[in-house]
Parts: C-alpha cells; structure tokens; sequence
C-alpha cells in the first residue's frame, strides 16, 4: 500500500509538468528557507516573545517541527495573545497556538509517515490525532481558546483536531490555518478553517474530498503564485518553501485571512514540543 501511494503521489506531481513553465521567483534579497526557520528556531530556544503579523510567520514555526530542524517531536504548543482590529477598535484573545508538521519519513518512532497520510487523506483514525489530543488535554487548561496551523498532513490532521469531539467538548477552536493541505472533517470543523495553496502545490487536491466534492475542494483554497517550474524539484519547493516566503503570503494575516488585521504575539518561554509515536503509552 505504501509503494503504490508514493507512485500515486509521483504520477499526480508529474501530471502537473502539462500545465505551464514558470521561473522561481526567489528575490535576491530574500533569505532561504533554512535560514528563515533557523531564525524561528533560535527565536524559541531563547525565549523571545515576538509579534507575528502574516502567514508566512506561522508556516515558519509549524516548520520546526520537521526532523531536520530539530529531533523532539511534529507537535509544538506556544501560548500567545490574538490581537484583531474591527472597525476604530482592538479585540484580544489568549491563545495556545498548536503546530503541526507534515510527513516526515526520517523520524524515528514518529507516526508521521506514509501510512499516516493515506489515514489522514480518507478521514481515518490515526496516531498523530491520537498524540495531538493527548497533548492538548494533558498540558492546556481546559477551556482555552486554541489555534491550530500545519503543513501539508500537519494541516490535514489539524482539520482532524478542529473535528475531535474531545477537544471541541473541551476547548474553542477559533482558527485553523493549514499551508499545502486537502480538506479533511469539513461538515465538522469547529472554528474558521484557511487552506494556503501554491499555484504549483498539488498536495492541496490529494484527499477523499478530491473524489467527491471536487469544487469544494478547489473553491475553499487561497492560491498564490510563488513562481515555481514544473520540474519535480521546482514542484517540491513549491510545496515545502512556498508558505515561508512573505513576498508570496505577506498578504495574508495570522488566521490564513487576506487582507486580514489580526496578528498573533507569541511568548517562546512557553514553548513545548511534543512527539508523536507510533506506540502509545498512556
């Protein structure tokens, strides 16, 4: 099953070389995207409280959740304060901001592979909801507002923790922001949902929805072109850099709202990073 989802992937990836050349638009200027996610990873080591105001702010820290950044775990939970402009005056929320990275195949012990994914993509149980619930529950107060953005399955299984009956019961889902994710749970989602989408990111299309809802699937995603090719490295960047690049997403406000007002202020000092193993103890 494995093999045959990765060769599913590989052909959907290829298909998309037919639908034009672009040139990546990487200004001269612009940092890398391993530099971009180094200065967030420094940034939660040391403790800072630092303002996000767009997009691109979240997808860097969902991305320290990758393996190649750090080893701990794809579940981060940072507590903040939403701050959101209507009309001549501000609105503030305290938040916990849950973070979720995608497939990750080198991590050790974590259940952030293939399988995962094919669970996820269908709308099944899995490990990685299972950890996300027993992080939230064990460690935020009940009660507390939540905000969850991920990356690719991060943002699929985020849409999963939006749906759990468990969290839902128990805390306010006010936003979820997902960067290269399908739609998962929509009839059940608490809570306002964004998709980010790349022009050239198909990973957006690869879920059950796809096959029966596809308008659903396309009209609720926000696209943006970052300039990519359609080569299968250019595809790639389009996929796992994109949303870390403000020229591309600086638009959007912390919640995935373009246009939008609100920002988010993050205190680091309270950072705590979360496996997700494939076996569970209680």
């Amino acid at each position: 099953m494995k093999k045959g989802l990765k060769r599913f992937l590989a052909a959907v990836l290829c298909s998309t070389m037919v639908l034009g050349m672009g040139i990546t638009a990487l200004a001269a200027d612009e940092k890398s995207n391993d530099e971009l996610v180094a200065e967030t990873y420094a940034q939660v080591l040391s403790g800072q409280t630092v303002t996000y105001d767009d997009a691109s702010d979240m997808a860097r820290l969902v991305q320290i959740g990758y393996s190649d950044v750090q080893t701990q775990g794809p579940i981060v939970i940072t507590k903040g304060e939403l701050k959101t402009k209507t009309w001549w005056w501000y609105t503030t929320k305290e938040v916990y901001v849950v973070t979720l990275s995608g497939t990750d195949t080198d991590a050790e012990n974590q259940s952030t592979g293939w399988w995962t994914d094919l669970l996820v993509g269908f709308e099944q149980d899995n490990k990685y909801i299972t950890n996300i619930r027993k992080a939230i529950v064990n460690n935020i107060p009940s009660g507390s507002n939540l905000i969850f953005a991920g990356h690719s399955l991060g943002g699929m299984v985020a849409q999963q923790a939006a749906s759990d009956d468990t969290i839902k019961n128990n805390y306010n889902v006010l936003n979820t922001v997902c960067f290269g994710s399908p739609v998962i749970n929509g009839f059940s989602r608490e809570g306002t949902v964004k998709r980010l989408g790349d022009t050239k990111d198909v990973v957006p299309y690869l879920s059950l929805t796809t096959f029966t809802n596809v308008i659903w699937q396309a009209a609720g995603l926000n696209r943006e072109n970052g300039g990519y090719g359609t080569t299968v490295s250019e595809l790639k960047k389009a996929h796992c850099e994109s949303y870390q690049r403000e020229s591309v997403w600086g638009a959007y406000d912390v919640t995935g709202t373009k246009n939008g007002s609100t920002t988010l202020t993050l205190d680091f000092s309270t950072t705590k990073i979360y496996a997700s193993p494939v076996t569970i103890t209680e």
